[in-house]
């Protein structure tokens, strides 16, 4: 361990949000515990690579990965199957049409896992986010029905992607696509998706050093980019 390497710091959960020790110097994933979720202290986490992640029943957890995974919109990879299927009429997409809905998805219970991490006030928490603009979600339908999606924050040139669902085959799978595409079309130059899983790293997905995702933070964080959250690009530039 090096002199300078942090163990986790405790926080508190009153008093005014100061920024997290830097992650860089964490010995570990885990940088912080503690705190609260107010809309400050998340903007704060987020502005210097760190997110929370924790279960029902326990402290709130920051996290910082080391490596991190990260997906650069233009390097998605789209199979033929899954070009064909994104052109299909059966599909209707859409952006911050359902934010809540596309949470209570996510936060559904899954067989692979034990229970959810998005907790109720993991959930008050990024609605307070998505009414204060920061944080959009992205809808795939199937007439009615919400068939997947995907949520996150959004902070300068980078996204950070923090959950998605599927109730259909490729659902969810399409909704990155679509955002990646919209994304690239913007000038983002990272969407942050915090782990890399077989499921993302078969879409494109890599992993890049703590201190390199750091770095390019630093620099997209306060890219002044001028958009709208609308998808405007047609179907045929996207599949």
């Amino acid at each position: 361990m090096r002199p300078d390497d942090a163990r986790p710091v405790l926080l508190r959960r009153s008093g005014p949000v100061l920024p997290f020790a830097d992650p860089a110097r964490a010995a570990g994933n885990l940088v912080a515990v503690g705190g609260d979720l107010r809309q400050e202290r998340l903007l704060q986490a987020y502005s210097q690579g760190i997110f929370p992640w924790f279960g029902e029943g326990d402290p709130i957890l920051w996290w910082s990965p080391d490596p991190r995974g990260v997906l650069f919109p233009g390097r998605i990879h789209v199979s033929r199957s899954l070009r064909k299927a994104g052109r299909s009429a059966v599909w209707r997409f859409s952006v911050d049409e359902a934010f809540p809905a596309v949470l209570d998805a996510c936060a559904a219970p899954r067989a692979s896992q034990g229970g959810t991490w998005i907790t109720a006030d993991m959930r008050g928490a990024y609605l307070g986010l998505f009414h204060a603009g920061h944080a959009h979600s992205l809808e795939v339908w199937s007439g009615d029905m919400l068939a997947g999606g995907l949520y996150g924050v959004s902070l300068g040139g980078l996204f950070f992607g923090e959950s998605m669902f599927s109730r259909m085959p490729d659902a969810s799978k399409l909704a990155l696509v679509l955002l990646a595409r919209h994304l690239q079309h913007w000038g983002y130059g990272l969407i942050d998706t915090q782990f890399l899983t077989p499921h993302l790293e078969s879409m494109g997905a890599e992993e890049l050093p703590r201190e390199e995702f750091l770095a390019r933070l630093r620099d997209l964080r306060a890219a002044p980019l001028a958009h709208r959250w609308q998808l405007t690009l047609p179907l045929s530039q996207v599949f």
